[in-house]
């Protein structure tokens, strides 16, 4: 490894400037692409930006610049959709972003049916790249999704943006200034979007279909209160490793 790679890296504030040091190495395919992305990601662009992909649930997931990097947090909200999804399945994934979620649940079940949909047309071609075994769709969250697909959705993902208007100026730069505001801002509260997809959810799910958002900790009565208001039966999941929580809603009808 360049002891040189290194030290630029730690001196643009990379924590962990030696592990980065060697994933930028291993991915570049010529001495010059290696110091092009030393110097974006010293810039302070999110390594999974330069890399050009993220590790994710096993998987190595593209990442487009701009498009919201897959945090590693949100695989405790891909466990639990796995164990309540059996084949064959309907699973749809909303605010998709790279497709992240959608792709590691059907590469843990295999034999879903696979739909995800994003309102940003850069994460769409993104998660098009990722998920090669279901349908992208590009729209406001159920807008797009196939009309046949209304009562039949037994696992219904939503990594919604959660970060409340007034905190997005508060995020690490990497998120702030490189990812899509859409993919952050929550509204005032951070549930604007939350509340819209547990409002139009039991419209799409399957009797006994499940939907998963996550959340803050702090934000837990209001995301629950929501899926109640939407006749979910409602449970919570949090993981103290990953510092994840996931409100669970079951459709009963």
């Amino acid at each position: 490894m360049s002891l040189s790679i290194v030290t630029r890296l730690r001196a643009a504030g990379c924590v962990f400037a030696e592990d980065e040091a060697e994933l930028l190495i291993s991915t570049a395919r010529t001495p010059a692409e290696l110091t092009a992305m030393v110097e974006r990601r010293a810039a302070g662009l999110p390594l999974e930006h330069v890399l050009g992909w993220a590790e994710f649930h096993g998987l190595r997931v593209a990442v487009d610049p701009g498009v919201f990097v897959p945090r590693r947090r949100t695989e405790f909200l891909v466990d639990q959709a796995i164990a309540l999804t059996a084949p064959p399945a309907t699973v749809a994934d909303l605010c998709c972003g790279s497709g992240a979620l959608g792709a590691a649940i059907a590469a843990a079940r295999g034999g879903i049916d696979l739909h995800a949909a994003d309102i940003d047309p850069a994460a769409v071609r993104c998660a098009r790249r990722n998920i090669t075994n279901g349908q992208v769709y590009e729209g406001d969250l159920f807008d797009p999704l196939p009309a046949r697909l209304r009562g039949r959705v037994d696992t219904l993902v939503a990594n919604t943006p959660y970060v409340p208007t007034g905190e997005v100026p508060l995020l690490p730069s990497e998120a702030r200034d490189h990812e899509r505001t859409v993919a952050l801002d929550g509204g005032p509260d951070g549930l604007d979007v939350l509340r819209r997809v547990a409002a139009e959810a039991p419209r799409w799910l399957a009797p006994g279909g499940h939907l998963l958002i996550e959340t803050s900790e702090r934000q837990i009565p209001a995301a629950v209160e929501a899926f109640t208001r939407a006749g979910l039966l409602t449970r919570t999941a949090h993981s103290e490793d990953l510092y994840a929580t996931v409100v669970i809603g079951q459709h009963a009808a």
